[in-house]
């Protein structure tokens, strides 16, 4: 088959800070999918992920375990690649921040930028936050803390260049809310209305506090910071500015860059301006996935969980854990995650469903005719509906595929494999077969059956590469039945099909007994990170008497209005009913919550502190939440309580 147009596809560039688990595994398997997929139809594909590994908490790292930061990354790089190895990862290049042809063209990319007088020198002055890499005003704080995270800022004033943004806000507006570059397109208000309409603040694109970073090449003070550094990969990789590739002009814009939604803005709004100001063509689509969660947390090593993909994966498969973690997650959209759901999906789904339908198929034709069917035919009721829904399919998959909706392209697909099983139980072979006069429709029956399952691997083989071929060599079909070209045609596989019969595809698992064994691995392991963290917080936070809890007022206060804070990109301003009046508290809580989601909760509030003006608007008192996790893996949620009025005391 010629080869058709191309297709490019990236994940993220990981930052390499630790080792990697089951949630950088979405994102990565997601865009495999897809590559595969565009493969089968006869793309010529660049799938592109690498790592992002420079920066000040590398730096930091690297120190603690005593090593150089090079030595740190390329350690932690290879722990990466090794998992993409191990769930099959079909990527055609793997990008590091340190390569030096990377290197070679950020520096270009940078003094380009500069020589357009996009970027320019200036003086940063405020406060700093490590974990984050993120830099705030004093009115940006949240109790003297970092907005995003809750943890300690360090004074932070230096020198330091700054990329103009103001230039392109109309641009960028009209690219996210004029056209399908975001998906889903509904995250575009937020993006509009919370940093766009407010107006661009021009970006700190270089640092003089720390030396891993690639060194600005007019100024050797500086190193370049790592919004240009990082987002620069996606061009970097295919030779922009380099000698190392020459695939630029053949494979860009990008058709489809991947993120988490924790990077969105990053890519929605930082990347297109850069592109803008360089004078280059936008990508064609930016998709944006939620988090796997557990109890509504951003992935974490969790109580009751085992998160490592190297664990999951040895013991029930590579493909069943891409297919578990793709068929829960709907684009745009968070999926929790428990090794229960995960067993219960694999069981139903994989070893009752497609698992099943493989193997009762297949004993049935080595039963009934030796595995090998005869070629006299018998046309009989239910096979139209089965054969209908199977030769549709593909058209479905195709347009989800596009979609960048992988949820509902394998929805579609196990339509079709419960669909088959019905077939089953509405033919009854096992009765069909004890009469000899039914040999034409048995042999009819268990060859739409063979087709159909067919039809169904060779379209999976893009999402579980490493079982399908293994169903498609049981129902006999060899590589040219199971091409693309094949997936929307029925009685594509020989008349006299012979099958071979093999192991089970997908082994039930005893839900009970395997999360027993999972539990005893987790207490078998090292301690928990998460528990030696907590273990540690709880050992040096201060002890204080019973009349010093109670001087704290904490009261129940309904939610009347709640506004974004002008002038701030995490601050919420709310409107509480406390019993008697109303009172504005300010919350930096933006990035976990819309200003609408709150309105009408029943929420829990210090009553009794001492106001504080935050942006100029004068906040009196503070809302209770609960944080789990740090940086970039942190979650809050605002803690609310029914059945009690507004005013009633927490004692």
């Amino acid at each position: 088959m010629c080869k058709k147009e191309t297709f490019y596809i990236t994940t993220p560039i990981y930052y390499p800070s630790g080792n990697p688990h089951i949630g950088h595994c979405y994102t990565t398997v997601a865009c495999d999918s897809i590559a595969r997929y565009r493969r089968m139809q006869g793309y010529d594909v660049m799938f592109l992920t690498g790592t992002d590994e420079h920066g000040l908490k590398i730096e930091q790292k690297a120190a603690e375990k005593g090593v150089s930061p090079k030595e740190y990354v390329d350690e932690i790089a290879e722990i990466f690649k090794g998992l993409w190895r191990f769930m099959n990862i079909s990527y055609d290049r793997y990008i590091r921040t340190t390569d030096d042809y990377h290197i070679e063209s950020v520096q270009k990319i940078f003094k380009e930028l500069y020589d357009r007088g996009y970027i320019y020198k200036g003086e940063y002055k405020g406060k700093y936050c490590t974990p984050c890499e993120s830099f705030w005003t004093e009115s940006q704080l949240v109790d003297g803390k970092c907005p995003e995270c809750g943890r300690e800022v360090t004074e932070a004033k230096e020198e330091a260049y700054f990329f103009k943004m103001s230039p392109f806000a109309d641009r960028i507006e009209k690219l996210l809310t004029e056209t399908d570059y975001l998906r889903p397109k509904t995250r575009a208000t937020e993006l509009v209305n919370n940093f766009i309409r407010p107006g661009l603040e021009d970006l700190c694109v270089s640092r003089t506090t720390f030396n891993w970073g690639i060194p600005v090449t007019f100024d050797d003070k500086h190193v370049v910071y790592v919004w240009i550094d990082a987002l620069s990969n996606y061009i970097t990789a295919l030779g922009y500015l380099n000698d190392k590739y020459d695939d630029y002009d053949k494979y860009w814009p990008a058709d489809t860059h991947m993120v988490a939604k924790d990077i969105m803005r990053f890519h929605a709004i930082i990347w297109p301006a850069m592109l803008m100001a360089l004078e280059l063509p936008l990508p064609k689509h930016l998709a944006v996935h939620g988090w796997i969660t557990f109890n509504g947390q951003k992935m974490s090593k969790s109580l009751g969980n085992v998160v490592d993909p190297f664990i999951l994966g040895e013991r029930y498969g590579a493909d069943a854990i891409r297919y578990h973690i793709m068929r829960e997650m709907a684009l745009g959209s968070d999926s929790s995650f428990s090794n229960e759901i995960m067993i219960n999906r694999i069981n139903s789904d994989l070893a009752n469903g497609l698992g099943n339908l493989v193997s009762r198929t297949v004993a049935m034709v080595e039963k009934y005719f030796g595995g090998t069917l005869p070629s006299e035919r018998e046309k009989g009721e239910f096979d139209d509906d089965l054969i209908g829904q199977a030769v549709s399919l593909r058209g479905k998959v195709d347009d989800y595929i596009e979609k960048t909706q992988l949820q509902n392209a394998l929805a579609e697909i196990f339509k079709v494999v419960s669909r088959a099983n019905k077939y089953i139980d509405e033919t009854a072979p096992w009765i069909l077969a004890k009469d000899e006069n039914n040999r034409a429709r048995l042999a009819t029956v268990l060859y739409n059956l063979l087709d159909t399952i067919r039809i169904v691997a060779t379209l999976l083989s893009a999402f579980m590469p490493t079982t399908m071929p293994k169903a498609l060599e049981q129902i006999g079909a060899d590589e040219n039945s199971a091409s693309y070209e094949n997936a929307d045609k029925f009685n594509v596989l020989p008349e006299n099909v012979t099958i071979k019969k093999g192991e089970a595809l997908f082994p039930r698992i005893d839900v009970e007994k395997e999360i027993e064994e999972l539990n005893s691995i987790i207490k078998n392991n090292d301690e928990d990170p998460r528990a030696a963290k907590i273990r540690e917080e709880l050992a040096n936070v201060a002890q204080i008497g019973i009349d010093d809890f109670a001087a704290s007022d904490i009261r129940v206060g309904e939610v009347k209005a709640c506004e974004k804070v002008k002038k701030s990109k995490k601050l919420l301003k709310f409107t509480i009913f406390d019993g008697a009046d109303e009172r504005t508290i300010v919350s930096g809580i933006a990035m976990f919550y819309q200003p609408e989601e709150l309105v009408g909760k029943k929420i829990l509030f210090v009553s009794n502190l001492k106001p504080v003006k935050l942006c100029g608007v004068e906040s009196h008192g503070m809302i209770l939440s609960a944080v789990e996790g740090e940086g970039k893996d942190e979650k809050l949620q605002v803690l609310t309580i029914e059945g009690m009025p507004a005013g009633a005391k927490i004692c």
